[in-house]
C-alpha cells in the first residue's frame, strides 16, 4: 500500500489503544517524523503508561509539533486522538503553520 501526502503536512492517527497505529506509523514513517504520545509520557515521567503525566506529555507533544511544522516537516502524531477535543489544538497548530491536517484512522479488525 502506497499512501502519499503533501510534504507539509500534520498527519493525526486516530483509534483505539492497540489498533496498530504505531504500527502503522512505524512502517509508513520515517522515525523521526512520528510523535508518541506514549513516548512524550516517558519523558516525564519515566513511564509511558503513567496516564496521571498525560497533561505533561501533550504539553510536549504539541512543543514539538510546533517547533517540527515551523521547520516545514512532516509531522505524525501517534495517539489514541478518538475525541474531537483531543484533536483540536493539533488543527490549531497546523492551521498556525499553514500545514495541511490529514486524520488517518486506524480500526480494530
Amino acid at each position: 500500500m502506497k499512501i502519499t501526502f503533501p510534504e507539509l503536512s500534520l498527519v493525526v492517527l486516530i483509534g483505539a489503544s492497540g489498533s496498530g497505529k504505531s504500527t502503522f506509523a512505524h512502517n509508513h514513517f520515517a522515525p523521526f517524523e512520528i510523535l508518541s504520545s506514549d513516548f512524550c509520557r516517558g519523558l516525564v515521567s519515566d513511564d509511558e503508561n503513567n496516564q496521571s503525566a498525560s497533561g505533561d506529555a501533550f504539553d510536549v507533544l504539541h512543543y514539538i509539533t510546533a517547533k517540527r511544522l515551523a521547520a516545514g516537516r512532516l509531522t505524525v502524531i501517534d495517539a489514541t486522538n478518538v475525541q474531537p477535543e483531543d484533536r483540536k489544538a493539533l488543527v490549531a497548530l497546523a492551521r498556525q503553520y499553514h500545514c495541511f491536517s490529514v486524520a488517518l484512522s486506524v480500526a480494530l479488525p
